[in-house]
């Protein structure tokens, strides 16, 4: 094992040999394991020698005490694959990542602790965040380059300066690595506008910059911050990410990214964001929250460098062009493109109601007062609040307080209507009879913690306030969370009514394990499940209307797809396609 040594003076050395970093970021966690070499080989023969990552705490520790580093977690596997293909790795550890990632990487179980403050020099988040680190850390720090790895810089917080400037908290970040053996330089990243830089740095760290155009511009400013030390870009956004309802696929321009990437590696070092962006499986879908919530799409595409499913695009080879100009290798061979298969229609064989389900999938508690996902110890899916109206003679009247994000509701197992984001704050109007004790339902969506901003101390998910009917505060509620972390659970001779939210059982056999695509025409909300693994939401909004499935989730032999449909609105197909279509 050959020990190696990585500082930052007026450049960055490695040995004692000026080296230009020029690195694409790809996220472990966004891509089946069997793909990772594929990726990064092609990392490689686009002329980068380093790849970056972030590390979501929520995916590693998702109850408290309770750690993950297995399957597309096992952070160690990745960082030695990348070593064994010559690449150098820069790990963004921080608790909080962004990223277009579920409550930026923070676990949701900190929102289930009374007077929970984030990102700042809180006694309770640090003593969390130190006992994660003694986790991860004992992965990263012997794979720093001192001790024979591949890991040469390590990230403190992540643009901290758009959140806060709590210089203490910064320090007691780095104080937290350095005590678990991180040895490496440490950076920090920003955007080079505002307040960003002086907020977000830290004395005797390397700040790093973040955008997407305008290098000369970007680096100015940049230079009045590091000190005569290195100038680099630790996020060239050369893409960017979809919300739903956004109207289209977002696309930048091949040519004008070239240009901006050869502007960035005349004048220092760059982190292509992305270089493969992947996908947000599962509830891991990140959201955004300005004049409205606007919750991201299950597709990570970021027309990156590689699409979704790791095809080369004409952005890669534009990059490669430029890239070889600063470091001239030799192309090295890929392996064969996984090629996607169209599998066909599949035809339902099943179905059963949720309401007819709940027994199955979730066990109940009462109180008198709904309470959040949060304070049931649930994270993520949806859950469902039951009632009995048993006073009013009329619903007129509907409002939930301190609610995110979407609710539907039933009264008497019949749809009355749908409140989304800021309808949850308006007093809904409605005119439904009812009859003596009529049941009222609310199943309420959490369609992706904020990941950005101010609002991520507010991201208490179901109903965290209370519920008014009528003007008045109704009382006594029964929970059903519903992660749907346990759909084997399922029994499909149980009923069924049009309508209203259920599961859609399909099967098809096959010898070919190869990537496909999940086509929802004809469909309204939910999320899918292949095999059991949960691929992500689907919703008609688009602009996403496939959902990408590699090769390794498919299995030879008898393969299930499963449809949670929210919204009533089905068919009796869906269709596997080799064509994707994000647009």
């Amino acid at each position: 094992m050959v020990n190696n040594h990585f500082e930052i003076k007026d450049k960055f050395y490695l040995n004692g040999s000026e080296i230009k970093i020029i690195s694409g970021g790809m996220h472990y966690f966004r891509v089946v394991p069997e793909y990772w070499r594929d990726r990064l080989i092609k990392l490689k023969n686009l002329g980068c020698n380093t790849v970056e990552t972030y590390v979501p705490w929520n995916m590693h520790e998702p109850k408290k005490g309770v750690f993950d580093f297995s399957g597309m977690l096992d952070l160690k596997a990745y960082i030695e694959l990348a070593q064994e293909l010559g690449l150098w790795v820069i790990v963004r550890p921080s608790p909080y990542i962004c990223a277009e990632w579920e409550f930026g990487g923070l676990p949701a179980w900190l929102l289930a602790e009374d007077g929970m403050r984030l990102r700042g020099y809180s006694k309770s988040f640090l003593g969390h965040v130190k006992d994660y680190y003694e986790e991860v850390f004992k992965i990263i720090t012997p794979l720093q380059v001192n001790h024979g790895g591949p890991v040469i810089l390590l990230q403190i917080e992540n643009e901290y300066g758009y959140y806060g400037n709590d210089t203490k908290y910064m320090e007691a970040m780095k104080s937290a690595m350095i005590e678990q053996g991180a040895m490496v330089p440490f950076v920090t990243s920003d955007g080079p506008w505002g307040d960003a830089l002086r907020c977000g740095s830290l004395p005797g760290v390397l700040p790093t910059a973040n955008f997407g155009s305008k290098a000369e511009e970007q680096f100015k400013v940049l230079s009045e911050y590091t000190n005569g030390g290195p100038l680099m870009c630790m996020e060239f956004w050369v893409g960017w990410f979809d919300h739903w309802g956004n109207g289209g696929h977002i696309t930048t321009d091949p040519e004008q990214n070239a240009k901006d990437l050869d502007d960035i590696l005349r004048l220092g070092n760059v982190n292509i964001y992305m270089f493969h962006g992947g996908t947000n499986f599962g509830f891991m879908n990140g959201s955004n929250y300005y004049e409205q919530l606007t919750p991201d799409v299950t597709s990570y595409d970021y027309d990156a460098l590689l699409t979704e499913a790791g095809k080369l695009t004409a952005k890669y080879e534009a990059f490669a062009k430029v890239i070889r100009k600063y470091n001239p290798v030799e192309p090295i061979p890929l392996p064969p493109q996984a090629e996607a298969h169209g599998y066909g229609e599949l035809k339902m064989v099943k179905r059963v109601g949720l309401m007819e389900s709940l027994a199955d999938l979730s066990s109940m508690t009462e109180s008198t007062y709904p309470k959040s996902m949060e304070r049931l110890g649930q994270d993520y899916g949806y859950i469902l609040y039951r009632t009995v109206l048993k006073k009013e003679a009329r619903l007129e009247k509907l409002k939930l307080w301190d609610a995110n994000d979407r609710a539907l509701i039933f009264v008497d197992q019949k749809p009355v209507i749908k409140l989304y984001d800021r309808e949850l704050l308006i007093e809904a109007q409605v005119d439904i009879p009812l009859a003596p004790e009529s049941n009222m339902d609310i199943l309420v969506e959490n369609m992706g913690r904020v990941n950005f901003g101010l609002k991520m101390e507010h991201q208490r998910k179901g109903i965290n306030g209370s519920v008014q009917v009528n003007g008045h505060q109704h009382f006594c509620w029964q929970h059903y969370p519903l992660p749907l972390d346990n759909l084997e659970c399922l029994d499909f001779s149980k009923g069924y009514q049009q309508g209203l939210p259920a599961f859609y059982l399909f099967e098809f056999d096959t010898d070919k394990t190869m990537d496909t695509y999940l086509d929802y025409t004809g469909w309204g909300k939910g999320c899918a499940f292949i095999n059991g693994f949960n691929l992500g939401r689907y919703w008609e909004l688009g602009p996403q209307k496939r959902l990408y499935i590699p090769g390794p989730l498919i299995k030879e032999g008898r393969n299930t797809i499963i449809l949670f449909e929210t919204d009533g609105i089905s068919c009796d197909s869906i269709l596997l396609t080799d064509q994707p279509d994000i647009g």
